[in-house]
């Protein structure tokens, strides 16, 4: 069995209103005393008052910490976990998008184990124990919550590093359609189209497994049956419930398995030249699968994809991200070399089923850039 397989996956709560139960949940891990992370969104949104609430209510106590930001560093990770040292929590609570949990999930490496994230980049590296975890998604998204990874960029390079370990994986997510009503639009926008991207490029890399696969093929359907009602700024709770169950279970593919190419490549575009991940994973996607249809199983797993659909993957893939109406960023054709050499070094392009070499990275990246 592959060692992916075996992670543990978090304890699912779901269903409109359902942060109701965050009480019963630290309570039955005994807590006390609750960090919250956040942003000043968040707090905003209205959702950080109705968790502490709920919490005070029952007895619990609840400090916030909101100063997580888009694509955390390892300096913000230090600033989470300082802020956390100073109040000894007995939990942590990831409320908000996958910066948020990126943020908590980093910040529980550190408070127990010497260093900085740098040094937990691959898996298992942390020898000590680590706080429960209670991951609480506004956004619907990147599946951090079922992941056992914190992403986290280096403070000069920007790279994204990849932190996981067993001990950060949550030990429960609360899937509430109603916290992912606040999104403006363009978050709404990315965060699915990010979580498309999931439940493809994990159905196809080469660490899928059975379970995976599962995983992988039931995304793809909730996300296919909501995306375009998210993306229309019409969708009701039903539909932001959907995509919500759609991105954790795409979330829970990636734990079983991997990522590939589409990621590979988006990453240098975020690090060079500041595109948002959802956007940078979008404009490479549709490359990266006409990419890997060269490779006859990936090919038939597009198929069997399609048959829900009644057109074939790559035009429905199109289409809907035509209706996204997304920015074509301006990137200058002579940065092509550099972002395929960083490219090149990005641990997820090693499991896409078509390898990767610099000429084929670099013509994916002639393909989505061209005017």
């Amino acid at each position: 069995m592959h060692p992916n397989v075996a992670r543990p996956g978090p304890r699912i709560i779901f269903g409109a209103g359902c942060l109701a139960e965050l009480p019963e949940c630290l309570a039955s891990l005994g807590s006390k005393n609750a960090l919250i992370v956040t942003d000043p969104g968040i707090v905003a949104a209205g959702h950080v008052a109705r968790a502490t609430g709920c919490l005070a209510a029952a007895g619990i106590r609840a400090t916030v910490f909101e100063g997580s930001h888009i694509n955390p560093t390892e300096t913000d990770i230090e600033d989470c976990r300082e802020f956390a040292s100073s109040i000894n929590p007995d939990v942590l609570i990831g409320l908000g998008g996958g910066s948020s949990m990126d943020t908590a999930k980093g910040c529980n490496f550190l408070l127990h184990n010497p260093g900085r994230m740098a040094d937990y980049k691959g898996y298992g590296l942390a020898k000590n124990a680590m706080l429960p975890f209670i991951a609480i998604p506004t956004t619907a998204g990147t599946g951090s919550e079922c992941q056992s990874y914190a992403i986290v960029s280096r403070d000069d390079t920007h790279e994204k590093m990849a932190c996981g370990d067993s001990k950060a994986l949550a030990h429960t997510a609360i899937l509430d359609p109603e916290l992912t009503v606040s999104q403006p639009q363009r978050v709404a926008t990315l965060t699915a189209l990010d979580a498309l991207s999931h439940s493809l490029e994990s159905a196809v890399c080469t660490q899928r497994n059975p379970i995976s696969s599962a995983f992988s093929a039931e995304a793809f359907l909730l996300i296919a049956s909501a995306i375009r009602d998210v993306l229309s700024g019409t969708a009701g709770l039903d539909a932001r419930g959907r995509m919500l169950r759609g991105a954790a279970l795409a979330g829970s593919a990636i734990e079983k398995s991997m990522l590939g190419a589409a990621h590979a490549t988006a990453n240098p575009l975020t690090a060079g030249f500041d595109i948002p991940h959802g956007l940078a994973v979008t404009i490479m996607l549709p490359h990266v699968i006409r990419l890997n249809h060269a490779d006859p199983e990936s090919s038939s797993i597009y198929q069997n994809m399609a048959r829900h659909l009644g057109v074939p993957l790559i035009d429905w893939l199109e289409e809907t991200i035509r209706l996204a109406a997304l920015p074509q960023p301006e990137i200058p054709i002579t940065a092509i070399p550099d972002l395929a050499e960083a490219a090149s070094r990005q641990w997820t392009g090693r499991f896409n089923p078509v390898p990767l070499d610099l000429a084929t990275v670099a013509a994916l990246y002639q393909q989505a850039l061209a005017p």
